[in-house]
């Protein structure tokens, strides 16, 4: 079944234009065909079609159901983008479909891209978000300097687990032994150029626990979904 997202269903039975297109064109429902929809904040909806317009399908609610979310803990990724965007895409999706529930770029001491669109991205998050039919929508930030962000996020999430992942050759822990079932979790991921040195000293003086991904060297973008992935199981 297809998950259709409709923010405001509550108070506007109507499917915006890109998802009356897809649903009317693409899709081929009809009138009286019943569909699934989802406000992105966890309630899911079984609607009826009344008027299958190509531009604005207008629909009629059925039953809501507020679902529970597929983990019983925050999954943020805070990462650097890398300098091909194409990279950074295909993360945010993957990232998505195992379960992430909060995007921060960051701005980092070794950062090859200096800004971010982040319109295309929350295109791709819903997209990927629909696809693994979770009715929770992650939640995209804008791009932020690196200790800003942990500065702020520490006050914020004063007893959540954060972790900084990276190359140094210093005492870590792999990330999978480091997990706290339930917890709370922030990852951090650095730039293809890796944290600086100071970068590190400063989040671990925060609180922030350095981890190891594992023996490999790994790409940015691979190690985002490898430490999502890692947080995410070892809370199954």
């Amino acid at each position: 079944m297809y998950l259709f997202y409709t923010p405001d269903i509550d108070t506007n039975p109507f499917l915006s234009e890109e998802e009356s297109a897809h649903c009317v064109k693409v899709l081929r429902y009809g009138r009286g065909d019943e569909i699934l929809l989802t406000d992105g904040r966890g309630t899911t909806y079984t609607a009826r079609i009344v008027n299958p317009h190509p531009r604005h399908c207008q629909i009629e609610v059925l039953r809501s159901e507020k679902q529970q979310k597929h983990h019983h803990f925050e999954l943020h990724l805070a990462f650097a983008p890398t300098k091909n965007i194409e990279r950074v895409e295909w993360m945010v999706e993957k990232c998505t479909e195992i379960g992430a529930d909060v995007f921060t770029p960051l701005l980092c001491r070794f950062s090859e891209r200096k800004q971010l669109r982040t319109d295309r991205l929350e295109k791709i998050i819903l997209s990927a978000a629909k696809q693994s039919l979770t009715p929770y929508l992650p939640q995209l930030q804008e791009m932020q300097p690196f200790l800003t962000f942990c500065r702020s996020w520490r006050e914020s999430h004063p007893t959540a687990d954060a972790f900084i992942a990276h190359c140094y050759d210093t005492p870590k822990t792999l990330l999978r032994d480091a997990i706290q079932r339930g917890n709370d979790t922030l990852l951090l991921i650095g730039p293809e150029g890796d944290f600086s040195q100071e970068e590190v000293d400063e989040a671990v003086r925060m609180g922030f626990k350095a981890v190891s991904l594992g023996s490999s060297r790994l790409r940015t973008e691979t190690a985002s979904v490898v430490a999502c992935h890692t947080a995410v199981l070892m809370n199954e």
